[in-house]
């Protein structure tokens, strides 16, 4: 079964959902990065301090790694989801994403960062990330197609 699904993967796709997401996240942050900030109750200042002391370090990198790692994954099984169906278009990927995004992350974020005592906007920012990413996903596998 895992061949079979594997053989039918258009892994070019998957491959270059997960670059465009991760390029959105960065761009997306690099916007509201101040605001995600003060979201966690941390000044920019004290931040940068913290960002820079990890220099260099493996550290540093590990949440760049972490979420195209992250977008890989996401990308395959919306990949799955989307041969399951039947429905490849822009349109059906898009919509696949966002009710992904619905159903399973915005649930997961707002419960752990209620959980946590965060911020909403917290939440409303990083939720707010991940529909971005899920629907950009689902807009290249959709336009790639099988």
């Amino acid at each position: 079964m895992l061949a079979a699904i594997l053989s039918n993967t258009n892994f070019l796709s998957v491959f270059a959902a997960a670059v465009a997401a991760w390029i959105f996240g960065a761009v997306y942050y690099g916007v509201l990065g101040k605001s995600w900030v003060a979201a966690q109750g941390k000044t920019m200042e004290a931040f940068k301090q913290a960002q820079a002391a990890k220099k260099g370090s493996l550290a540093a990198m590990t949440p760049f790694l972490l979420s195209f790692v992250a977008e890989l994954v996401m990308a395959f099984v919306l990949f799955g989801i989307l041969t399951h169906t039947g429905m490849f278009s822009v349109r059906a990927g898009m919509i696949s994403g966002a009710f992904c995004w619905f159903g399973f992350v915005l649930t997961t974020v707002a419960v752990n960062n209620a959980f946590g005592g965060r911020r909403v906007m917290l939440t409303v920012i990083d939720a707010g990330h991940w529909l971005g990413v899920l629907l950009i996903v689902g807009a290249v596998l959709g336009a790639f197609g099988k």
